[in-house]
């Protein structure tokens, strides 16, 4: 691995722009990927949350504009507006607002300031259109929120030299594949693509063959951990990779389905645990959950994609401060959350799909701390063991199941076989959307 920033083909104002934020040195997918992307290749690289691909993609993506910035006569004045170098997607609003930041951060230090608009659903549309006016150097958006602008004509992709998926999996985890086809349709076919995955299901692999040409792949899905400073997943301090190491205690507990709430509050007040992350199925189980646990005097918040942006920007603040001792979220409202210091995190139920698990339990054990992800297994239910023995599979570690005094269940399920990664019989939601994706992809081929 590269030691140093300036080793990687960087220019000095880049190199002191990562010095700032104190990253200390390249991480593995950044040493990998940053030279290929200067380069001019496509990227096919996938890798755990928090290992840095914010810096990946962005410091090599900013290089290229200040290079373009510096090939231009300096005599003359810039004329117009700006034409969009780079469009990043991502699939939250969240995570559009970190990714933003991070790059109008890494750009402090360009001679020629870099326009960074962010853009995204849930607020008005006015603002944004205003600001981009002017036109932007680099936009980071939403799907659905981008092809908004662009049908009122305030945004245009023609000039987009570099094309930045982010998060590439979670974009069809959330239903996003009909408005990516547009949006693909609407860029030049002449541009660089960078695609960045935690995880590589049948619906990226379709896309990445679609969409690449000749790519260097980047697999970091197994590496080991390695310190990580970067304003994508966390707060710019040194971080570490999910799973598969010793920074994640995880543990299984075994517990009755109708008593997971009053075992939840007993681990609260037995560890003082000062910030809980909770993952719970659907919408209406972040209200449910989160309405029980107030009643029990608990300070808890309901996180969810339907909620409007302010309230979402409150819950998170208030979690963030210490006014919430828990959030309950959905797998995609919590995708990008930047939490520093959280140490817990319990999944009240299992993921549907058994990749999910690694998302989940990545936002803890930061920080060189070691963080803890508890997930309750409903002991009367079959198809719940038989689930989260597909997600011990999946990560290639088994973990004991447990009981907590007082709570034990009145009857253990035995476990029925079931094929891939989904609870239940019936396919779900995000399991008919990707096979929906995955056919279209085939016709197209």
């Amino acid at each position: 691995m590269t030691e140093f920033f300036g080793d990687l083909g960087l220019s000095p104002a880049l190199v002191r722009a990562t010095a700032d934020r104190g990253y200390a040195q390249p991480t593995p997918i950044q040493s990998a990927a940053i030279p290929a992307a200067l380069a001019g290749h496509d990227l096919l690289a996938t890798a755990h949350t928090g290992t840095g691909k914010t810096a990946a993609f962005g410091l090599p993506l900013l290089q290229q504009i200040e290079r373009a910035a510096q090939s231009a006569s300096a005599s003359t004045p810039r004329r117009g507006p700006r034409r969009l170098h780079g469009l990043i997607v991502v699939p939250t609003r969240e995570l559009a607002t970190q990714v933003g930041e991070s790059l109008r951060g890494l750009a402090q230090h360009l001679a020629e300031p870099v326009k960074v608009s962010i853009v995204f659903g849930g607020v008005s549309i006015n603002p944004q259109m205003m600001v981009l006016r002017g036109g932007a150097d680099v936009v980071v958006a939403t799907p659905g929120r981008l092809l908004d602008l662009i049908d009122h004509n305030a945004l245009s992709l023609v000039d987009v030299a570099v094309l930045v998926l982010d998060e590439a999996d979670r974009l069809f985890d959330a239903g996003f594949a009909d408005e990516l086809a547009r949006i693909l349709g609407l860029l030049p076919v002449r541009r660089q693509n960078l695609l960045f995955s935690a995880t590589f299901p049948i619906a990226v692999q379709t896309l990445a063959k679609r969409l690449l040409r000749e790519p260097v792949r980047i697999d970091l899905q197994d590496a080991p951990a390695a310190p990580v400073a970067d304003g994508h997943d966390d707060s710019g301090t040194d971080v570490q990779a999910a799973i598969g190491t010793p920074q994640i205690d995880q543990h299984a507990v075994q517990v009755d389905a109708a008593r997971r709430t009053q075992l939840l509050r007993h681990l609260l007040n037995k560890g003082r645990w000062k910030r809980v992350l909770v993952f719970v199925a659907t919408r209406h189980a972040t209200e449910h959950v989160a309405g029980k646990l107030r009643g029990l005097g608990i300070e808890a918040a309901a996180f969810h994609g339907e909620l409007s942006q302010g309230a979402r920007t409150q819950a998170l603040t208030d979690f963030k401060t210490g006014t919430l001792q828990v959030l309950v979220a959905t797998d995609v409202a919590a995708r990008g959350i930047d939490i520093a210091q959280l140490s817990v995190v319990v999944n009240y139920d299992l993921p549907r799909a058994a990749l999910d698990y690694v998302h989940r339990i990545g936002r803890t054990g930061r920080a060189g701390a070691i963080g803890l992800a508890i997930s309750f297994i409903s002991a009367d239910s079959a198809a719940a063991e038989a689930h989260f023995r597909l997600i011990e599979k999946r990560q290639g570690q088994r973990i004991k199941r447990e009981q907590i005094v007082g709570f034990e269940p009145t009857a253990i399920a035995q476990p029925v076989a079931t094929e891939g990664g989904v609870k239940g019989l019936r396919k779900s939601k995000k399991d008919k959307l990707r096979e929906a994706a995955s056919a279209v992809d085939r016709r197209a081929r």
